[in-house]
């Protein structure tokens, strides 16, 4: 496909994305929590709608995120933009050389991911940051259509236990018993000359408590590096 036409195919895609309403409970929820609101970002317009998916589309670096954050991406309408876990991630992106800039604030900002494409298991915001089943599901679709639309993709970065499961349910066509468990750092060889990496998800959860360090979010992206440049 002509780089063209698949950034005008994908730009059609995340129309889609942003218009779609198939889970009656993510709907309720960000659209409420958009209405209310938090005391901090009381004067902000939100979002309040799906997250559409955000970078180069002729990347070589796939990102997997689970969810949009209620007050992060679901306030800004980026992914990974306006919250904590936003922050780490686009200053490691910053330091590997996939961004322009080690900040994401708005849609505004001039941000500029190269060779990197960030999408998400989900694009809506689900309450407790927990999505059903069904919702993964329903979701599942735009993100196998990504793929094939991202045919350069040479590392695909999953991070958090969901995003590892559903990728390698999406991209490993051969859905054998020998895949992985999900660990920080692990790596799978699959199909089509794509590797996966495993992170731990830059969330509150894990940074706060250590789990998760700024070196070891930045070992993830220089591997990942390291890959695209040395297949």
């Amino acid at each position: 496909m002509r780089p063209e036409d698949r950034k005008i195919t994908l730009v059609g895609l995340n129309e889609e994305i942003v218009n779609c309403a198939a889970c009656p409970r993510l709907v309720e929820w960000r659209e409420r929590v958009a209405r209310e609101k938090v005391r901090r970002f009381r004067a902000e317009d939100y979002w309040g709608k799906p997250v559409p998916s955000f970078g180069d589309p002729r990347a070589r670096l796939l990102v997997i995120g689970l969810a949009p954050a209620a007050h992060g991406g679901n306030r800004t309408g980026r992914v990974f933009t306006g919250d904590r876990s936003g922050d780490w991630l686009y200053r490691s992106l910053y330091r590997a050389g996939f961004a322009s800039q080690p900040e994401s604030c708005d849609r505004s900002d001039g941000l500029v991911l190269r060779d990197c494409y960030i999408t998400a298991v989900i694009h809506c915001a689900p309450p407790d940051n927990k999505p059903l089943p069904v919702e993964v599901q329903n979701c599942r679709g735009f993100l196998l259509r990504e793929i094939a639309l991202l045919d350069r993709v040479k590392v695909a970065v999953a991070l958090g236990g969901i995003a590892f499961k559903v990728a390698l349910e999406v991209l490993d066509a051969r859905a054998s018993a020998r895949r992985p468990k999900f660990a920080h750092g692990v790596e799978h060889s699959l199909g089509g000359g794509i590797t996966l990496i495993g992170s731990y998800h830059p969330s509150q959860q894990n940074t706060f408590t250590g789990r998760l360090t700024e070196p070891m979010l930045d070992h993830i992206f220089s591997r990942a590096a390291d890959l695209i440049a040395h297949p």
